[in-house]
């Protein structure tokens, strides 16, 4: 397309975004558009949508698809956060929507480890993708949001780890939105075979804009019998940004698959994370952390399906809301017919640091099962005055020990996931905030 052509959300979009497409992701995407545009749009009379205004805060008629990134590499901010991150055994380098650089472990790589781009693995014919690529995870029918994804996808992330292959080292995703007023569409597959091992880091940053610029992304993450995945998201867009995700994680048979989301950046966000826990000795903890200030807006939408019988989940997310920042926390814990023995809890948190921040937190249980351990529960709260008094008891400014108060509140969360550096560098994010509230 010839730059400043308009040419919108639309079915020309489809076409050009499949125009190299095999036969079947071309129907694929031509299915998922016939229903994106069949669903409504989600508005605040629907219970999951209620303090979201999706209609509102998306000017969808005003974006444009985003163009593919330039071949020329990584912009500079985006360079200086790669360089905080400790040695990756790969990384994948994302700009605007395109991969621009795969880079892979000669260790990993000679154990069949593949990592690469998703729309090339597409292309190539790469075994499992047609059979997992929106189909069991992230389907089109799934809502309005993963149609229209799964429709305009340009490209994305390719993860397989075979059979017995332990990756000790994180794989690491850096992605980077550079243009105002475009909708950009990536998808993450993940593929962590019987008894393999994977950590895997997605890190998305902008520059601030002066119009909403929508980052729309599907992650579909399958751990298979006794596999070890962590997946994490770490959201740090500039003003003007709008993250949207859904995540799906698939856990076999005595297999865990652990996430963590973080959102510190952007004016809003949307994660709709749901886990399913597949078989026997499943295992997941599903952990988030958000930290906004101003008129940032952060939702979080889960789900801890248990389908098969003795399998555990635990979620913890915590925030911390300044400003007139708003955090939406909705989670349901849902026990299906015959899983007994579950073994599930979730917990809310929020850390209130004006008298404009909103909290608003909705844990739910729908049990259908009668031997079950499930619990749930939420709390919105102020700074421990306490905690404050003993810290400047000692000697601190009231400003630095709120700042600690802060950190040792969230920080809880990076504990229970220390890996790669990540706390690291979450910590030193949140540190720059905070002296900037």
């Amino acid at each position: 397309m010839r730059r400043g052509t308009r040419r919108g959300i639309c079915r020309e979009a489809v076409l050009e975004a499949g125009a190299a497409d095999p036969a079947w992701l071309r129907a694929r995407r031509e299915e998922a558009w016939e229903i994106y545009g069949a669903m409504p749009l989600p508005s605040t009379r629907s219970e999951e949508w209620r303090y979201t205004d999706v209609g509102r805060m998306l000017p969808f008629d005003e974006l444009e698809p985003a163009e593919g990134g330039a071949a020329s590499g990584p912009p500079g901010e985006l360079r200086r956060a790669m360089e905080q991150d400790r040695e990756s055994a790969g990384r994948i380098v994302d700009v605007d929507g395109r991969v621009v650089s795969v880079e892979l472990d000669g260790a990993a790589a000679a154990q069949g480890v593949v990592l690469s781009s998703l729309r090339e693995a597409a292309r190539a014919g790469v075994h499992g993708v047609e059979s997992l690529l929106a189909t069991d995870a992230v389907p089109a029918s799934d809502g309005k949001f993963p149609a229209l994804n799964a429709a305009l996808w340009t490209d994305g992330v390719f993860l397989y780890v075979p059979r017995g292959v332990r990756v000790d080292r994180t794989v690491r995703l850096s992605r980077w939105v550079s243009r105002p007023g475009t909708a950009t569409f990536t998808r993450i597959l993940v593929v962590a075979e019987e008894a393999s091992r994977i950590s895997f880091v997605d890190e998305i940053l902008s520059p601030g804009f002066d119009s909403v610029t929508l980052a729309n992304t599907a992650v579909e993450i399958f751990s298979r019998r006794g596999a070890q995945v962590q997946y994490v998201s770490l959201q740090r867009m500039g003003r003007g940004g709008f993250y949207l995700a859904n995540q799906r994680t698939l856990a076999e048979r005595d297999s865990t698959l652990d996430t963590l989301n973080v959102a510190l950046g952007g004016s809003a966000g949307r994660v709709d994370l749901n886990a399913r826990l597949l078989g026997p000795g499943a295992n997941s903890d599903m952990l988030g952390l958000y930290f906004g200030d101003a008129d940032q807006h952060f939702d979080f939408n889960t789900s801890q399906d248990h389908v098969a019988p003795n399998a555990r989940s635990d979620l913890l997310y915590k925030g911390a809301l300044d400003g007139a920042a708003r955090g939406v926390f909705r989670g349901v814990i849902r026990v299906h017919e015959g899983a007994q023995g579950t073994d599930a809890y979730q917990t809310n948190r929020n850390l209130i640091l004006s008298d404009r921040a909103v909290a608003t937190s909705l844990p739910n249980l729908e049990i259908e099962a009668d031997d079950v351990r499930c619990s749930h529960g939420a709390t919105v709260g102020q700074l421990d005055a306490e905690a404050l008094f003993y810290l400047m008891s000692r000697g601190l400014e009231r400003e630095r020990a709120e700042r600690l108060v802060v950190l040792g509140f969230l920080g809880e969360v990076l504990s229970r996931l220390p890996l790669g550096g990540v706390a690291d560098k979450v910590s030193r994010a949140i540190e720059a905030k905070l002296r900037h509230v």
